[in-house]
């Protein structure tokens, strides 16, 4: 691939045109929105002008909404000689794209699996993809040319490449992208009425469970709007756990002991079934979350602090699989989880406390 272009200049297809030019592919920008196309050039994703010739390889990324018609023109016009997009919804753009008439052979649906709580090109970053998980949904009328140029894309961009039949893949999404961005919403918005004193308890479970309440609504009514139906089929199986779960609350309430003791099950299967369904989560290299532990250090909130718990880590040869902070409301003050190997721990705590760190259990 030498040449590409990219419609579409938001957090994702900016994304990529920044990979892409990093490693030498000439890119060519539009958006319906001249200024963030001038913006993402101006962030180094390639030129806004247009190619003098078919590219190699024209990548489509606007909403689900948009899709079938913008590349349906853009393959009219003879942009490229294969076409991808990357929404996040696969089965209806598709089935569009052939209502339309479109060349089906030159296309291929796509959807890398990252993202950001914020939008836009400012937003972009050539790493946003390294090491995720990059769907590929080919049918039997994708020609090789046109699956080998969207493989380059994706290793180009240090993704790992996934095929899936289309359906499938729009099933799969709203159980683990589109349902948790609307629970998370839900469990904010308790939030935003509730009182000061309330709001500062809030602790590290509330801000991961939050923190993709930060998203653009309007990215997100285009995304819900196109995969409806698996995303209330994900949502009415909570639903009914949501239902079940607070019948069991009610039952602890109770002043009868046998119902007191159904409540007490009822809460337990729950959380126990969560803890079966955390553990599937893959983890770095593919491991369990369970596979490590946690180390925590206490650290203020002064410059050089991370990098030097990191670098005591590193000079007793431990290796931090994965790092998260908790901060402390109103105090200059966080812990630091560093996720180890087990092995690890015994020798990385005493180390740490040597070199004058507060450990935490």
């Amino acid at each position: 691939m030498r040449t590409a272009a990219v419609i579409g200049t938001g957090l994702i297809g900016t994304s990529a045109a920044l990979a892409l030019t990093g490693r030498g592919v000439t890119v060519h920008l539009q958006d319906h929105d001249p200024d963030a196309a001038r913006t993402a050039s101006a962030l180094g994703a390639g030129t806004t002008q247009p190619p003098a010739g078919p590219v190699d390889l024209a990548i489509v990324a606007v909403p689900p909404a948009h899709v079938a018609r913008t590349l349906a023109e853009a393959q009219r016009a003879g942009l490229a000689r294969g076409y991808l997009d990357v929404a996040s919804v696969k089965g209806g753009p598709h089935r569009e794209l052939e209502a339309l008439g479109v060349d089906l052979t030159r296309c291929i649906g796509t959807h890398p699996m990252a993202g950001r709580e914020r939008s836009g090109p400012l937003a972009a970053t050539a790493e946003l993809f390294e090491g995720r998980p990059w769907v590929l949904t080919p049918t039997a009328a994708t020609d090789t040319e046109v699956l080998n140029l969207a493989l380059e894309l994706v290793a180009l961009c240090h993704a790992v490449p996934v095929v899936m039949d289309a359906d499938a893949h729009d099933r799969a999404v709203a159980l683990v992208s589109h349902t948790p961005q609307l629970v998370s919403s839900l469990v904010a918005a308790r939030l935003e009425h509730a009182e000061e004193t309330a709001v500062r308890l809030c602790g590290q479970g509330i801000r991961d469970v939050t923190r993709i309440a930060a998203s653009e609504p309007g990215m997100w009514i285009d995304i819900l709007s196109a995969n409806p139906g698996p995303v209330a089929d994900v949502l009415a199986r909570v639903a009914a756990d949501l239902g079940e779960t607070v019948e069991a609350l009610r039952a602890l309430q109770s002043r009868d002991e046998d119902e007191r003791r159904e409540g007490t099950a009822g809460i337990e299967d729950v959380l126990r079934r969560g803890n079966a369904g955390r553990v599937r989560v893959p983890g770095k290299h593919g491991a369990a979350p369970a596979s490590y532990e946690t180390v925590a250090v206490l650290i203020g909130d002064q410059p050089g602090e991370l990098a030097r718990v990191f670098a005591d880590a590193g000079a007793v040869g431990v290796n931090i699989e994965d790092v998260r902070i908790e901060h402390s409301t109103g105090q200059q003050a966080g812990l630091v989880q560093l996720m180890v190997d087990p092995a690890a721990v015994p020798g990385l705590t005493a180390a740490l406390r040597e070199r004058g760190w507060s450990i935490r259990q």
